[in-house]
């Protein structure tokens, strides 16, 4: 697989940018819990500015990606995403904090339109055998960094402050930038049928997704399962306090666990990956993380809630490597962008309704209860996923074709 140079080049080029984004997120997070002597409205406000331009620019960037040349889409976007650092660092120099709120949010936005155009690198580059595996190692890189990436920002900006956070910061996403560079130069973007305005594209791109049965389904697995996530997600911290009797330090081990085993179940997955069918992997994956979502609301153990993280760690590579694989494969390269950022989307969306009604479950009923109706609603995402896993290996195989 890495003896391909796409999938060589892009994997490299995403360390730099994932470290860079953990080593920016954690400066700005404790240097404005600082400056306003934790104040939970500038605080919430770096959330905002960190996942607001995925509702905003995520179809936008997606339709964008395919209209622009791929390599050339995501250089500039890493480039531009370190010249808007540092410009934040010489507003900052001058006592103008709140860029950091602002150069956040245009970093996060150049994302929407550099993500889409890595997958059409892989549509178009790596054959359909290195696919799987090619998706497992981009989770592979996500599990790594929530394991690393909170450790090494806070350590930066404790040892050096926030000047030396953002001039690293800045680097490293040049650096991505160099590295995408060397990438063969881009062949000419094909047009689709419904090529035109950027309107008329937007819109095909919605026709396209609601004409094709597989990504349908995906768009309604990930509308389910992006609500169950976000109901448990903020509740987190009361598995600690309220089930297991810790101090909220504690929260931090349990996280470190579950992204240990992400990091060994993905290392798992590049493995198995050209034996096991997606739709198979992504089904186990939600079945898994149902069982164990339930459970782990409902636990009073420490050792077994352990055992509980592990196990939904070690199969949460499959449903995100499941997930993008399905995509690429069920997707024209035409389309690709406007597939991949309106899809993610909808995660999103639904994972924020979820958090903002979740505190309000628990009160009115209890927090067992909250995980007991994610964890349903998990199974009722993997039960959607049956016509794609009863679908014939000859149509599998059509679909792969890149």
């Amino acid at each position: 697989m890495f003896s391909n140079v796409y999938v060589r080049t892009i994997v490299l080029s995403r360390v730099l940018l994932h470290l860079g984004i953990w080593i920016r997120n954690y400066a700005v997070l404790l240097f404005v819990s600082e400056m306003t002597n934790n104040n939970p409205v500038y605080v919430s406000l770096i959330s905002v500015a960190e996942f607001a331009p995925i509702f905003l620019f995520g179809l936008i960037g997606g339709t964008f990606a395919d209209r622009w040349r791929p390599k050339r889409t995501m250089v500039l976007s890493d480039l531009l995403s370190a010249v808007s650092v540092g410009a934040v660092l010489l507003a900052l120099m001058n006592g103008g904090w709140m860029a950091l709120l602002i150069g956040t949010f245009i970093s996060a936005s150049l994302s929407q339109f550099s993500q889409p155009s890595a997958m059409k690198l892989y549509k178009r580059h790596v054959p359909a055998e290195q696919l799987q595996g090619a998706m497992a190692m981009s989770q592979t890189l996500v599990a790594v960094f929530t394991v690393l990436g909170p450790v090494i920002g806070t350590f930066i900006f404790i040892q050096f402050g926030i000047t030396v956070s953002l001039i690293l910061t800045a680097v490293l996403f040049l650096g991505s930038s160099l590295i995408l560079a060397t990438l063969p130069r881009d062949a000419e973007e094909p047009k689709s049928e419904d090529a035109g305005g950027f309107i008329k594209e937007l819109k095909a791109g919605l026709r396209y997704i609601g004409s094709n049965q597989s990504l349908r389904i995906l768009c309604l697995t990930f509308f389910v399962v992006g609500l169950a996530s976000g109901l448990t997600q903020p509740l987190q911290i009361f598995l600690v306090i309220e089930n297991l009797g810790q101090d909220k330090q504690f929260l931090q081990w349990l996280v470190m666990t579950n992204g240990l085993a992400m990091l060994a179940g993905g290392a798992i997955i590049i493995g198995i990956a050209k034996k096991v069918r997606p739709q198979m992997l992504l089904m186990v994956g939600l079945l898994v993380s149902a069982v164990c979502t339930m459970v782990v609301g409902a636990t009073t153990t420490i050792w077994l809630m352990i055992v509980l993280l592990v196990i939904s760690g070690f199969f949460f590579p499959c449903i995100q490597s499941g997930i993008q694989t399905l995509i690429v494969r069920n997707t024209e390269g035409a389309f690709m962008g406007r597939v991949s950022g309106a899809i993610t989307p909808v995660f999103m969306g639904m994972m924020v309704i979820g958090m903002f009604i979740s505190g309000y479950l628990k009160e009115t009923f209890s927090l067992v209860a909250v995980y007991v109706v994610s964890g349903v609603l998990i199974m009722i995402g993997a039960a959607l996923l049956l016509p794609l896993l009863v679908e014939k290996g000859s149509k599998d195989v059509k679909d792969s074709v890149l």
